[in-house]
């Protein structure tokens, strides 16, 4: 019986793409075990999700739950990603059980879609086939990296094999054994069953006018980035060098900033916008977000430029939409701008550095996730055109003790990229969807550092998975995502070329 309900819930994991990549946010790199029988623990567990507001279907007499489909930033129009939980109950012995939670994604568009995921029935158990470039050696199904595929029995053990920190592998992007979540679980149902034990609150950072804020479970923030808690505290600053035109950069960074703000640590996003639009963008972010709003912060002519070189783009529009929902739902969350158009060189990095540095220092409490140009967060002299240049990153790290700078990686797609016009015309810049060489790391979020800095003065890198580029928010209806109206400045793919991080 037991080998069955393996079956039938490793099939559904895999038809829904169960997969894990490394690491997860600041949980042990261990299996949460209940030392009460199985019986004893899953009563508290349906209480659990109940009482955070996570609407769920039960299996009756199997210790299975599934919850109904929750969208990022907590009812975003725009986010376009999803996510469910399964639960699975299991039995290590009469008197010992523990949880299997796989946090399932899926998107609004092709974004998690991978190659060659669909199932191949053959006359064997085995999970997939040598149909599709596989090949067999004494019997056994390889793929074409050279992994053997799984039939249903070996399925748990691939689970059971830790990659990395903390977390599982299972083939697929779509989605991933959540410790983050077991552990939430387990922190709350213990103490229950140990009757009298004090119950742990995990406290989520409320902005000071806020009358109200929602707990750390009930806040949907996608799956949490590897790496990112190390780097999160009050008084840091990360510095982000960013390829501009992507949808991918600034979904992390909304993820980055939703998952600090429910870990308790109030959260300051620093965008490379003009400083123009500071007062337009700080109301939106106290808005409703109505039409009314969008249309007043598109009313600049930042967002209606004639070369808008991906800063402008519909997935930054995004992201200050997800920053506004975090706010309207109480959670403490700031942004600003800080770029100096109008100045060049030197000058221009000094001007960034020092209104950057200046909301650094009147809120040592905050924690700073500054985004721009890969050029602008080096924490090293010298450019390659300039061996005296000094970048934003290093006059901010002479001033500020917590500075992280780090470059951006990515798996090979494309961005929505200005260069200097392909038929040679001086003075004109060519904007549009270009292909971006990256190297594949998997496609979950992650952050590395190295320990050191290197020769550009990157402490380490974060990594956002395959790129895809995204249009202008103007190209998509004037700036209010979601409307998907292409009807005024339809965005131009001819002339694709190799981007470059700029």
């Amino acid at each position: 019986m037991r080998s069955k309900v393996y079956a039938v819930v490793t099939l559904m994991c895999f038809l829904a793409g169960c997969a894990a990549r490394q690491g997860a946010w600041d949980i042990p790199d261990r299996e949460a075990v209940y030392d009460r029988p199985l019986e004893e623990v899953w009563p508290e567990v349906r209480q659990f999700f109940t009482e955070n507001d996570l609407p769920f279907r039960e299996d009756k007499g199997s210790m299975v739950l599934q919850t109904e489909w929750r969208e990022e930033f907590g009812g975003s129009k725009v986010s376009g990603y999803w996510h469910r939980y399964l639960v699975l109950g299991k039995r290590e012995s009469p008197t010992q059980s523990k949880l299997w939670v796989i946090r399932i994604t899926k998107s609004a568009n092709k974004a998690l879609s991978q190659a060659g995921k669909e199932i191949d029935w053959g006359v064997t158990r085995t999970i997939g086939t040598n149909g599709s470039g596989g090949s067999t050696y004494h019997g056994n199904t390889f793929n074409t990296d050279g992994e053997p595929f799984l039939d249903v029995e070996d399925f748990e053990a691939r689970f059971d094999a830790p990659r990395g920190e903390n977390s599982y592998f299972a083939e697929s992007g779509q989605g991933t054994r959540d410790l983050t979540m077991e552990w939430r679980v387990f922190r709350a149902v213990e103490p229950r069953l140990a009757k009298n034990a004090p119950q742990p609150v995990q406290v989520v950072a409320r902005a000071p006018e806020a009358k109200a804020a929602p707990s750390a479970v009930s806040m949907e923030c996608g799956l949490p980035i590897v790496g990112l808690g190390k780097q999160v505290k009050k008084g840091g600053v990360l510095l982000l060098g960013e390829l501009h035109g992507t949808q991918e950069v600034p979904r992390f960074v909304a993820q980055a900033a939703c998952q600090s703000v429910v870990a308790g640590i109030p959260v300051t996003v620093g965008l490379e916008l003009p400083v123009e639009s500071q007062e337009r963008m700080a109301a939106f972010l106290t808005s409703e977000g109505k039409e009314e709003d969008w249309l007043k912060l598109m009313d600049a002519p930042f967002w209606r430029s004639p070369y808008p070189d991906g800063r402008s783009s519909e997935a930054m529009a995004n992201m200050l939409e997800q920053l506004r929902q975090l706010r309207a739902r109480g959670l403490d969350v700031e942004a600003f701008v800080f770029d100096h158009p109008k100045l060049q060189g030197q000058v221009r990095e000094e001007a960034m550095a020092a209104t950057v540095m200046s909301r650094v220092k009147h809120a040592p409490d905050r924690f700073f996730l500054v985004i721009s140009g890969n050029v602008h967060p080096r924490t090293k002299a010298g450019l390659p055109w300039d061996g005296k240049y000094q970048p934003m990153g290093l006059l901010l790290s002479k001033h500020v003790k917590d500075v992280v700078a780090l470059d951006m990686a990515y798996d090979s797609g494309s961005a929505w990229i200005c260069a200097v016009d392909s038929k040679g015309r001086v003075n004109t810049l060519d904007c549009g969807v270009r292909e971006a060489k990256g190297k594949d790391n998997g496609d979950r979020f992650f952050v590395h550092t190295w320990g050191g800095v290197n020769d550009e003065g990157f402490h380490g890198v974060f990594y956002v998975g395959p790129v895809n580029a995204s249009a202008p928010a103007v190209h998509k209806g004037l700036g209010r995502p979601g409307e998907n109206d292409n009807s005024v400045h339809p965005p131009s793919e001819s002339g694709r070329t190799v981007a470059s991080v700029h």
